[in-house]
């Protein structure tokens, strides 16, 4: 324990809150004991989870919340109670008199171990003329003093973090937009607009009104911001793509409504009367854009109607055609590009309506396409959505590999297409090796940052989660949204623009594997949920309404299924930073082994 203790930089919550002078000096990166971790639940429509923690100096504690993108160190087994860390970067806030520690990058010092608590930690007191209650972040049973009788709160304030935000005399200091949520109500973020919607308009039998979106990144993250009727009116001239600004609350944020948006985040921002929005004079310390990249050999590995990030070589360009839409009516101009990658894979990409007719960029051009739709239309297919966006001959590594790439070998290669294949792995497809569970570990399958790794198992099913087993998808042909109940009897699907009487239920299961040496949790979506469950996911959805008992004997019947399951792993990047590996399913038929 005395190894342990004398690590610890004691006296640095404290001045992380207090005095932060003396955290550049004496604690550039604060050595701390996690006392309690907790997590917040699943995130919003199948987005990152979050965790809360509590850390301690031996002098005090403070409440933390872990940023997603560091939820690696949950998800590897390191960050458990009773574990050290150094804090690397982090962003310190107060809300209403809460000390509240947003954890952005965090070491885990494994070598010191786990230890119970070490000390007896009070709260950071809040150096200011009214006190605030000892109180915790959300929800009781968390790690410190009940609540005491309410005093009045102190003034929110946002405070410095380490490796972060700034500040100015006409500005609080930044907040990372990481770090915003429904608690946080005074704050100042500064970030770059990344896509503008046009403005569209609505008419009901009760209200109409217009509305526009933006989707705004930092450092730290990206997030939605819309504005109705007066803010559209206000804000829309102002913003412009790639710029720059300050948006300083009065801003609501609230949970994020996924359906309507492709960004990664839990929350979304919407303008209100006084929101203050300004033009940065310093343009040049915000990130341009932020990709995920996926490549051309791997879209068969992905769930149709899924949105990537993908960058490739332009091998073709098509003409401009026109077609009419069997909804609206209305014509829309579109035109086919062919892309190829190091993968020895070609794909067809659409393009559509002003950037159809605008496109100039010749053949052999790298190019970053950010929001792309997957469609297994002839195989697999893309189609650049309207939010979407692209970068020719982007300058970034990814873009510097693939031009090399293709001036040396890539110009005479012949490429497949994933035309015509009804699932990866079918007949006269790959043929992956077959691993137990500890090799898929020992051999850090999916810990390559440049590389997805394949292979089957042969393991037991042993736990299928039951709580969020499918979801609501809209029934229009060649669409699987996410609907939403309209409260109504109806369901509306915002990519089709239509309501529909009920919606079609399909599978993403999480489930819990083992074999004689381990165990893997693994993600199976709609085709081979149906294989596994033996019937759809509406007829589960009914059962679930209806029969709970007959409910849980088709879990029952699932479990201790021995299969071969054939799998991609791959690391989830954030930040260029690795999260976790995802281990799931391919498309492809998945044998039942002989029991």
């Amino acid at each position: 324990m005395e190894v342990a203790k004398a690590q610890i930089t004691q006296g640095a919550l404290n001045a992380i809150f207090n005095d932060t002078d003396r955290v550049v000096k004496d604690f550039p990166v604060p050595v701390c004991q996690v006392v309690q971790v907790k997590p917040m639940g699943a995130g919003v429509d199948g987005q990152a989870e979050r965790f809360r923690l509590v850390v301690s100096d031996i002098q005090n504690f403070v409440q933390c919340m872990l940023a997603t993108q560091a939820n690696h160190v949950i998800h590897d087994g390191k960050l458990t109670k009773g574990c050290f860390i150094r804090l690397k970067n982090y962003q310190a806030n107060e809300v209403k008199g809460k000390r509240i520690l947003i954890i952005l990058d965090i070491d885990v010092i494994e070598s010191l171990g786990t230890m119970e608590k070490i000390g007896e930690p009070t709260a950071v007191k809040v150096e200011e003329d009214v006190k605030p209650h000892n109180t915790t972040i959300g929800g009781g049973g968390f790690y410190g003093n009940k609540p005491q009788p309410q005093q009045p709160a102190a003034q929110d304030r946002a405070l410095p973090s380490r490796n972060g935000p700034s500040s100015s005399s006409s500005h609080a200091t930044i907040y990372p937009i990481e770090s915003l949520s429904p608690y946080a109500h005074k704050w100042t973020i500064k970030a770059r607009v990344t896509s503008k919607s046009d403005i569209r308009t609505w008419h009901k039998q009760n209200s109409e009104g217009k509305l526009f979106s933006v989707n705004l990144l930092d450092e730290s993250g990206e997030i939605k911001a819309t504005g109705f009727n007066e803010q559209c009116d206000a804000l829309y001239e102002l913003f412009q793509e790639g710029n720059v600004y300050y948006i300083t609350s009065p801003c609501r944020v609230q949970i994020a409504k996924k359906q309507f948006s492709n960004i990664n985040n839990d929350y979304e921002l919407m303008f209100e009367r006084d929101t203050l929005v300004e033009k940065a004079e310093d343009q040049d310390n915000v990130p341009q854009v932020r990709y995920n990249f996926s490549n051309i050999g791997d879209l068969q590995t992905i769930e149709k109607d899924s949105t990537v990030d993908l960058i490739a070589v332009l091998k073709e360009v098509g003409e401009t055609s026109e077609i009419t839409s069997k909804t609206t009516n209305k014509p829309y101009s579109k035109r086919e590009l062919t892309l190829v990658d190091d993968t020895g894979y070609s794909v067809r990409l659409t393009i559509w309506g002003k950037t159809a007719t605008s496109f100039d960029a010749s053949p052999e051009s790298v190019v970053a396409f950010k929001g792309v739709k997957v469609s297994d239309f002839g195989g697999r297919s893309l189609s650049l959505l309207s939010s979407g966006s692209m970068s020719f001959d982007p300058d970034i590594q990814e873009a510097h590999k693939l031009k090399g790439w293709y001036d040396s070998q890539g110009r005479t290669e012949n490429f497949a297409s994933h035309s015509n294949m009804a699932s990866a792995g079918a007949a006269g497809g790959r043929q992956d090796p077959l691993k137990t569970v500890a090799q898929i570990k020992d051999e850090g399958l999916g810990m390559s940052e440049e590389n997805t790794d394949y292979f089957s198992t042969r393991a037991t099913i042993v736990y299928i989660k039951q709580d969020t087993f499918c979801y609501p998808s809209c029934i229009s042909e060649n669409c699987s949204k996410k609907v939403v109940d309209q409260n109504d009897g109806t369901w509306r699907c915002e990519k089709c623009n239509q309501t529909h009487p009920k919606p079609e239920y399909r599978y993403i299961l999480s489930l819990n594997v083992n074999d004689h040496t381990g165990q893997l949790w693994l993600t199976a979506f709609d085709e081979v949920g149906k294989l596994i469950m033996g019937m759809s996911a509406d007829e589960m959805m009914e059962l679930k309404e209806n029969d709970q008992s007959t409910l849980e004997k088709v879990f029952d019947d699932a479990n201790c299924k021995m299969m071969t399951f054939k799998c991609r792993a791959k690391t989830d990047n954030f930040q260029e930073q690795a999260r976790y590996v995802k281990f799931n399913f391919i498309f492809s038929r998945v044998d039942l082994a002989n029991v």
